[in-house]
C-alpha cells in the first residue's frame, strides 16, 4: 500500500527539543521515498481543516510529536476520517504511548512507524468530551491544573506539583452510580483508565487494555494521608474483582472494576481532567466507552 505521512509537531509539549526528532524523520522518510510532510498543532486544537487535506492528498498516516495533550486533540478532530495514527512521543507523560508499547526513544518511535502494524484502541466519553486514555477527578485533577499553569513542563515539574497538592489533599464526596447498583464514598480521586498508565510509567489500573471494551475504574477512598502512597503502590500491583466490590466499598482504601459505563455524581464539584489535560468541572459525569475507536500504529 502506498503511503503518504503528515507529521503533526507540538512545538511545546514536554522539554524535548524537536529539531532533532524532525531531522531524524526527514531522514528516514527520504531514505524510503515516503511522501511526508510537517504541520504544527495549535493551541486552540483545530483540526478540521486536516480532513480535506486528508482526502484530497490521499493521506494515509497522522503521526503526532506530542504528548497526551496532543493525542486526544488529533484523534478526537478526525477519529471519523478512519485514518491511521502514530505517536513519537515527546510530551510529559505519554501514558498512551508507554501503554501501547510504543518506544520512548525517537528514532525507535520512527522504525515502528516505518513498520506501519496496527491495531484498534478503545476510547471513551465523558459528558460527552473525548478522552483516549485517561481522565480523573479529584487529587489527581488538581495536580493536572496546577500542572498546565506552569512555564516549565516535564517530570519534574509534575513531581513538584504532585508533592505539594498530596500535602493538600483532602477527599470529597462522590456516588458512583453503576449498571446493577450505586454507593457513595469520600474519596481522595476517581481515575477513568482506558490504558494502565498515569504516564512516566506509573501503571494505575495493572489489568487494563487498550481494546478489551471496557474502562478500569480506581477509585482512591478517604485514610490516613501517610497510608495513601502504600496503598497506591499496593494498587499497582494486584487488582480486585467487580465481584467482590460491594465488601471491598467498607473495608479497602482503593477500589478496582471494570465496567463499560458509569455515572459519578460530583457535588462538590471536585477538579477534572482528561487525559492530563484540566477541563472544567460538573456536578455529574457520564462515562461511555466507544469500542474500537481508532487504529493506532503500534507493535
Amino acid at each position: 500500500m502506498k503511503r503518504k505521512i503528515n507529521f503533526l509537531v507540538n512545538p511545546i509539549s514536554g522539554n524535548t527539543k524537536k529539531d532533532e526528532i524532525l531531522r531524524l524523520v526527514h531522514t528516514e522518510m527520504q531514505e524510503k521515498e515516503i511522501p511526508f510532510e510537517f504541520t504544527f498543532t495549535n493551541p486552540a486544537g483545530n483540526y478540521a481543516f486536516l480532513k480535506d487535506k486528508i482526502e484530497s492528498e490521499d493521506i494515509t498516516d497522522i503521526v503526532m510529536i506530542g504528548g497526551d495533550g496532543t493525542v486526544n486533540q488529533v484523534v478526537d478532530a478526525l477519529r471519523e476520517t478512519k485514518i491511521r495514527f502514530g505517536i513519537i512521543p515527546v510530551g510529559s507523560g505519554n501514558g498512551l504511548a508507554l501503554a501501547a508499547g510504543i518506544p520512548k526513544k525517537p528514532i525507535d518511535a520512527i522504525q515502528l512507524i516505518l513498520k506501519a502494524e496496527s491495531k484498534f484502541v478503545d476510547a471513551f466519553l465523558v459528558n460527552q468530551q473525548f478522552s483516549c486514555m485517561l481522565s480523573g477527578v479529584g487529587f489527581d485533577a488538581q495536580v493536572a491544573h496546577d500542572f498546565a499553569s506552569k512555564a516549565s513542563r516535564g517530570l519534574m515539574t509534575y513531581t513538584q506539583q504532585s508533592l505539594i497538592n498530596y500535602f493538600k489533599a483532602h477527599p470529597y464526596q462522590f456516588e458512583i452510580i453503576l449498571e446493577n447498583f450505586s454507593f457513595f464514598t469520600d474519596a481522595f480521586f476517581i481515575s477513568i483508565a482506558n490504558s494502565n498508565q498515569f504516564g512516566n510509567n506509573f501503571t494505575i489500573a495493572p489489568k487494563a487494555s487498550l481494546n478489551d471494551g471496557l474502562l478500569d475504574i480506581v477509585v482512591v477512598q478517604k485514610m490516613n494521608k501517610a497510608k495513601m502512597p502504600f496503598a497506591v503502590l499496593k494498587q499497582i500491583r494486584g487488582n480486585n474483582k467487580l465481584t467482590e466490590l460491594v465488601e471491598n466499598i467498607s473495608t479497602n482504601n482503593i477500589l478496582y472494576f471494570q465496567t463499560s459505563a458509569l455515572t459519578i455524581k460530583n457535588n462538590k464539584y471536585a477538579p477534572f481532567h482528561i487525559d492530563g489535560e484540566p477541563r472544567e468541572t460538573a456536578a455529574e459525569l457520564k462515562i461511555e466507552i466507544i469500542p474500537n475507536c481508532f487504529e493506532l500504529i503500534r507493535p
